[in-house]
């Protein structure tokens, strides 16, 4: 789907240093992980986004300040990136 490289591209440069992997699950729904790209350590996964989630600018701003949210209160957060 061409939707998902600039969304990966986006949340990578959001995220830096963590890299991203996006995926289209097969009831049209993304999944986000976001992972060290040295060891593969994953920090954060979300499932169920809807694809609509990420269309508009506005939509995408949001989800990034979600995730960031997200990641910065789950307990596998290090504030060191390893």
């Amino acid at each position: 789907m061409p939707l998902l490289a600039p969304l990966r591209a986006r949340l990578e440069e959001s995220f830096k240093p963590l890299a991203c992997e996006c995926s289209l699950n097969g009831d049209g729904t993304l999944t986000v992980r976001l992972y060290h790209r040295e060891s593969g350590e994953v920090d954060l996964v979300v499932s169920g986004m809807s694809v609509d989630s990420v269309r508009s600018e506005e939509s995408l701003a949001k989800l990034i300040d979600e995730l960031r949210y997200e990641l910065e209160n789950t307990p596998l957060y290090r504030s060191d990136p390893a």
